[in-house]
């Protein structure tokens, strides 16, 4: 069974792998930071603001992303607090 943090990890590299401005750079810079160790709150909270702004975009279309914003919030959510 997959843990929280890897669930968030394929969720976020799917981001990443998107070329959907709105959400592949900052989801390629948590990933950076992740690999490293170095994940701030920083980092995270311009992460967890494309997410919402690419969820409000686009969350609706029908798209295998739209579960996916909305789960990847819940999980950062996590993540932070």
């Amino acid at each position: 069974m997959i843990n929280k943090d890897e669930e968030l990890i394929n969720i976020i590299t799917k981001f990443a792998e998107s070329g959907w401005s709105v959400i592949d750079e900052p989801s390629k810079v948590w990933l950076n930071a992740n690999n490293n160790d170095e994940v701030s709150e920083k980092v995270t909270t311009e992460l967890i603001a494309a997410v919402e702004k690419a969820d409000n975009e686009c969350g609706s279309c029908g798209c295998e992303f739209d579960p996916l914003y909305k789960r990847a919030l819940v999980l950062l959510g996590t993540a932070i607090g």
